[in-house]
């Protein structure tokens, strides 16, 4: 190695050891990460690379050397009687291959024959807190974190506070030691709930779930722990005395369910690296809908024996790989802040980016939600600032790395006039929102967004008008209210518009000609009055019968309907009070648009106070037929399955709302038998 050479790897691995060891104890220990996941495995990367061509680098103190980071001093320490390592990461379908192949020629030197395929185990990567639980002849008498491997932090108090761990294994031959060993976490629904309370108290809130968790199981005070939701799934062992091993990691799973021990469902069994990576698409496709945030998913080798032939390095076994989803947080500058202008005049600060690659998309543009999250956050232009994308959602900024900030970094001042139309920003006491006051008769971006909400799916459903379309309509003033859609379009104005052709243009009059046929919710849904969502409108249609009941009823009329409030009975009140809307609502009737309707409604409602959740495909029946038919008979249809929960309607590729179901015992119909029990309610009220 040319000295020069050597002097500038001995700097940069001295100053990664320095930055990998900082980022750790603020992501372990304090459990305040200060930067996103994917960029402290790029630094992580880069030092074993200068490692593996320079091992005189190593060093005892090199995070490369060690797993996770020293346990808190306020806890007193346990020290775990076999180690728990951390795994090896991929990233690409090539370090899989990778992977599979180091596997088989592991094996193969002890008897594998070659060219036969390796079974895995294959799971979910969770992003919580590392736990080792042990119980001795049944009972729990320890809770310890990961720590550092070695040694971690007693939290047994608190573990008591989790109620899907059991204080005792469910058997009456339990084995005399065993060291469960999994994952604490909180699910995406619970940490909104959270969080909504922690601002409501006025006090800071956690940044993502595995926070939270980690949080809530460091806390001192275990009547603090009780009150967070948090929940647990086993996924190894360390000790065990008084009982035979399974033979596979995936009968390990399965006897721990046996003993009361919570084991995600999400798993399986496959061959080789095409497995592999066919179980990893599979789960990146459930991943957005999945009730729990994970970051990736494990592999581990099934059968234990070959999983002791194959050891472990210094840090990880080499007979299980952790394979990473693309980074959801990633670091970047802040170019600018712009407001953008929604339908309803809602000023939403957005941020201009430098590109990065984050979530598996180039991200250039991400919401800062409304000035109060702004100052909050503090966040200024030219900070560098940590995004997050999960999923489809709108990609956010969580906040900014303040040890970076430039000196000249200037704050955001939101604007007093509206960008779009001129008209002043107003913002009353009690919103966090601030709006533009042109309402969408002055204001072309709330005319906008007022058009593309009237033929959404759940709305009108006019097939064909999306967003360029619109765009078009309103910038050329070929349309200006919703009522003009109808009125005002014909094959002449829409061919003037870009990239429109008479086979297009025929198709968008073809679907609004069958939007025209409708029902009363949909179209209360489609006027986009502010607070009015589609589960308001559809029991304000349920309750009134007909339009002309809901137009002219009294706010205290309103307040009479389920699930509305003083806020919404204001709103629809203040809405009709405005002549422009309803000279907007006599054009739509006049243009043809049509909903049975019938006087308010006073027949019995069997299913009044019932919960459905529908999950899965239904072999006949779309989730809105569904929806529907369950709703007309007083039923309401929930997203989440919880011990309130009635009936589970499970059709095929159901998934974990099915599982949770049956976790609570909560009954499960198919199509079949959903149509058995409308059936059944019907015909107890006509006798």
């Amino acid at each position: 190695m040319a000295t020069t050479d050597k002097t500038e790897s001995t700097a940069r691995a001295a100053w990664l050891r320095k930055e990998l060891n900082r980022h750790g104890y603020a992501y372990h220990v304090l459990d305040a990460p200060t930067i996103p996941d994917a960029e402290y495995d790029k630094l992580f990367r880069e030092l074993q690379a200068l490692e593996e061509a320079h091992p005189e680098l190593v060093r005892d103190d090199s995070p490369t050397q060690r797993v996770g980071g020293a346990p808190l001093g306020q806890f007193e320490q346990v020290t775990h009687t076999v180690p728990m390592l951390s795994l090896g990461n991929g990233f690409e379908d090539e370090d899989i291959v990778a992977f599979d192949r180091r596997v088989r020629e592991g094996l193969e030197d002890k008897g594998l024959p070659p060219g036969e395929e390796v079974e895995y185990s294959t799971e979910l990567k969770f992003d919580g807190l590392a736990i080792n639980l042990r119980y001795e002849d049944g009972l729990l008498v320890q809770a310890a974190t990961r720590g550092d491997g070695a040694t971690g932090e007693n939290v047994t108090a608190n573990i008591r506070t989790v109620y899907d761990i059991p204080l005792r294994l469910h058997t009456e031959h339990p084995p005399k030691v065993v060291d469960i060993r999994g994952e604490v976490l909180m699910f995406k629904a619970d940490f909104a709930k959270m969080n909504a309370r922690q601002r409501d108290a006025g006090l800071k809130e956690f940044a993502n779930p595995r926070n939270a968790a980690a949080g809530s199981l460091r806390q001192l005070d275990s009547r603090v722990t009780a009150q967070r939701a948090l929940r647990f799934f086993a996924y190894g062992i360390g000790s065990l005395e008084g009982a035979a091993m399974p033979a596979t990691h995936s009968d390990l799973l399965d006897w721990y369910g046996t003993l009361g021990v919570n084991v995600c469902k999400e798993r399986a069994i496959v061959r080789g690296a095409d497995g592999l990576l066919s179980f990893f698409r599979q789960i990146g496709q459930k991943r957005p809908h999945l009730p729990y945030e994970i970051d990736g998913v494990v592999y581990k080798v099934n059968r234990l024996e070959q999983q002791a032939t194959l050891g472990f390095v210094s840090r990880a076994p080499r007979f299980a790989l952790a394979h990473k989803f693309p980074a959801e947080e990633a670091m970047t500058l802040l170019l600018g802040i712009e407001v953008q202008v929604g339908r309803t005049g809602a000023i939403t600060p957005v941020a201009r980016l430098a590109p990065v690659f984050v979530g598996g998309v180039t991200v250039t543009n991400a919401t800062l939600h409304n000035e109060d999250e702004v100052r909050r956050k503090d966040i200024r232009i030219g900070d560098t600032v940590i995004v997050r994308r999960a999923g489809d959602v709108i990609p956010e900024v969580l906040g900014c790395v303040a040890e970076m900030r430039p000196a000249d970094a200037a704050e955001f001042v939101m604007p007093t006039v509206c960008p779009i139309c001129g008209s002043a920003i107003v913002r009353t006491e009690d919103e966090a929102v601030a709006r533009c006051s042109g309402g969408w008769v002055k204001c072309s971006a709330q005319r906008k967004g007022s058009l593309l909400h009237f033929v959404s799916r759940r709305a009108m459903d006019v097939e064909g008008l999306g967003d360029q379309l619109v765009e078009q309509l309103v910038d050329k003033n070929v349309v200006t209210t919703a009522a003009d859609l109808y009125s005002k379009l014909d094959l002449t104005s829409l061919a003037t518009l870009d990239r429109m052709a008479e086979k297009s243009a025929q198709n968008v009059l073809k679907a609004l000609e069958k939007s025209k046929t409708t029902t009363l919710a949909r179209f209360i849904y489609a006027l986009g009055i502010r607070h009015v969502g589609e589960s308001t409108a559809k029991e304000l249609a349920r309750h009134f019968g007909n339009l002309d009941a809901v137009l002219h009823a009294s706010e205290a009329q309103l307040l009479e309907v389920a699930d509305i409030g003083p806020v919404v009975a204001q709103s629809l009140k203040a809405y009709f009070a405005d002549p422009l809307n309803v000279e907007l609502v006599a054009q739509l009737r006049a243009a043809g648009i049509v909903w049975p309707e019938q006087e308010s409604e006073n027949r019995p409602k069997p299913l009044l106070g019932k919960t459905f959740v529908l999950t899965g495909t239904l072999p006949n029946l779309t989730r809105d037929q569904a929806a529907q038919m369950i709703e007309e008979q007083g039923g309401k249809v929930s997203g989440s399955v919880s011990k309130k929960t009635s009936y589970v309607v499970a059709g095929e590729e159901a998934g974990s709302k099915l599982a949770k179901a049956e976790e609570l015992g909560v009954p499960v119909l198919d199509e079949h038998g959903l149509h058995r029990l409308l059936a059944d309610v019907r015909t107890d009220v006509t006798h």
